[in-house]
C-alpha cells in the first residue's frame, strides 16, 4: 500500500499489506501472520478522520491505517476474504459512523461466504 502526495508527486510512506496465513501451496494454508506483503484486489476506503480502510488483501483481515504514517492501527478477522471495497455510512438517527464490507470470499481460497459486516467507528473526542 501506497500513499501518495498529490502536489509533489511524491511517496509519503508505503507498507507490505497481507500475510500468507490463508494461502499457500496445492492450497494448504501456510497459517503463518507474517506480514510480507502479498498482490491485492480491490478498493480502499479513506475517511475524513485519518482512517484508510482495506480488506483486499489473499488473508481473511478487515485493516484499518493511519493515513499519515501507513502503521496500521487496527484490524479484524473476517469469516472468509473479501476483495470489495469497503464503505461508509452515518446514521441519521444517531449520527453514529459504521464502516461496512462484504466478505464472499477471495479468489485463491475456496472458502466462500454470504456476509454483511458492519463496525461502529468510535465516537469522536
Amino acid at each position: 500500500m501506497s500513499a501518495v502526495d498529490l502536489k509533489s508527486g511524491k511517496i509519503v510512506w508505503q507498507v507490505p499489506v497481507g500475510t500468507v496465513e490463508d494461502t499457500g501451496p496445492l492450497g494448504i494454508r501456510m497459517h503463518m501472520p507474517i506480514p510480507i506483503g502479498m498482490p491485492t484486489l480491490g478498493a480502499s476506503l479513506s475517511t475524513q478522520s485519518g482512517l484508510l480502510f482495506f480488506a483486499g488483501t489473499q488473508d481473511f483481515y478487515l485493516r484499518a491505517f493511519d493515513t499519515a504514517t501507513g502503521k496500521e492501527i487496527w484490524k479484524d478477522r473476517l469469516p472468509v476474504g473479501s476483495q470489495s471495497g469497503p464503505m461508509t455510512y452515518v446514521s441519521p438517527k444517531t449520527g453514529k459512523q459504521y464502516i461496512v464490507i462484504n466478505a464472499g470470499g477471495a479468489r485463491q481460497s475456496p472458502d466462500r461466504g454470504d456476509y454483511i459486516i458492519a463496525y461502529a467507528l468510535p465516537d469522536s473526542q
